[in-house]
């Protein structure tokens, strides 16, 4: 009962910050959170906020890390609108502790190259080159309640400017999953854990704002005595996201393993659904299908869905719609169950060549 009572409050906060209001887009800061930047999820166009599992969840849902088996590591290149010479680099470690808690540490950097110092008197340059800085460093902890209730909560903290203008702040992740059998298999046994249901609240915080010596210039008083001066600088809201999602495994071979006594299938589809609510911009929704065989090697796709994203004239996003990715899984130890991933996913984009997403993983 007391774990169906968190799911209610957790719920009935979120629904409180529910807006997907258009009229307000522009008005947040640190947008960069809303980008996904991971190889298997963004392959379904996140919609796998009720599936996630592993390093991943750090993005997703943080109550996905809980089903770390022993420790994940996770090294992605994001190649964001192919082209502009924009890279996002993506670290996770994932670690069990104990046999029900999680600790999760990942660092996510964007890179926008060198660009070209102006000013008034040289609006062609000429004055050397700056660099932009997006860092958001993450820490979580997931744990499983029992058998069906999985939580966990994320603390980031984001960190954006250039030299000589920053803006630091921190924001809280908070995830839930439930999992549950429903119906029975081909053999006749009951089904568990093929049913998933997940909510998750995305980066609430405090404001953000601007500060340091690039907002300030030098200027006179009416006595005319040189004076430092600086501009003001307006306080931000974080881009509060809500993500309530759904997912169901078929097991489309079933058999039972004879060591574990468990049911276990060479093939495996999943499809996955969400509602996206965010505070700042539209609504949106995602449905993503996963095919798995024997869990070494996996196929997906998804499309993500917001008003008016077909038409070429009202559309307000970069993204088309459709996602693919792939994963490839090459065993290490079989009976530890250590493995190499290699996770590439693809996001059909406006203008752009796409978004590349390639990462690699390793399980310990």
């Amino acid at each position: 009962m007391k774990y169906t009572k968190i799911l209610v409050i957790l719920f009935a906060i979120s629904t409180s910050l529910y807006a997907g209001n258009e009229q307000r887009i522009g008005q947040a800061g640190s947008t960069e959170s809303y980008v996904n930047a991971w190889g298997r999820s963004s392959g379904l166009a996140s919609s796998s906020v009720a599936s996630v599992t592993g390093i991943e969840a750090m993005y997703q849902n943080i109550a996905g890390a809980a089903f770390t088996k022993k420790t994940e590591l996770a090294f992605v290149h994001t190649r964001w609108l192919s082209g502009s010479g924009i890279g996002i680099n993506n670290f996770g470690l994932a670690q069990k502790i104990g046999e029900t808690n999680a600790l999760t540490l990942g660092v996510t950097s964007f890179s926008f190259g060198d660009i070209e110092r102006t000013t008034v008197d040289n609006p062609e340059g000429g004055n050397g080159t700056f660099n932009i800085n997006y860092t958001t460093i993450s820490a979580g902890f997931a744990k499983e309640f029992s058998n069906s209730i999985y939580g966990g909560f994320n603390i980031k903290i984001i960190s954006e400017g250039i030299s000589d203008v920053k803006a630091t702040g921190i924001a809280l992740d908070a995830g839930i999953i439930y999992r549950t059998g429903l119906g029975k298999n081909k053999l006749g046994k009951k089904n568990r854990d093929n049913f998933k249901f997940g909510i998750t609240l995305k980066n609430v915080g405090p404001t953000m704002k601007y500060t340091g010596d690039g907002i300030s210039f030098k200027g006179q008083s009416n006595d005319d005595v040189p004076m430092s001066l600086q501009y003001r600088s307006q306080d931000f809201e974080m881009p509060t996201q809500l993500m309530l999602g759904l997912a169901y495994d078929f097991r489309l071979t079933s058999a039972i393993d004879t060591v574990t006594n468990k049911i276990v299938s060479d093939h495996m589809l999943t499809v996955s659904a969400a509602f996206i609510s965010n505070s700042f911009t539209k609504d949106q929704a995602s449905l993503g299908v996963e095919y798995s065989f024997r869990n070494l090697f996996q196929l997906r796709a998804g499309y993500l869905y917001e008003e008016e994203i077909t038409s070429e004239e009202f559309r307000e996003i970069v993204y088309t719609g459709p996602s693919v990715g792939a994963t490839i899984k090459v065993p290490i130890n079989k009976e530890e169950g250590s493995y190499i991933g290699i996770d590439y996913s693809y996001r059909a984009t406006v203008n752009f060549n796409g978004i590349h997403t390639i990462g690699a993983r390793i399980i310990l």
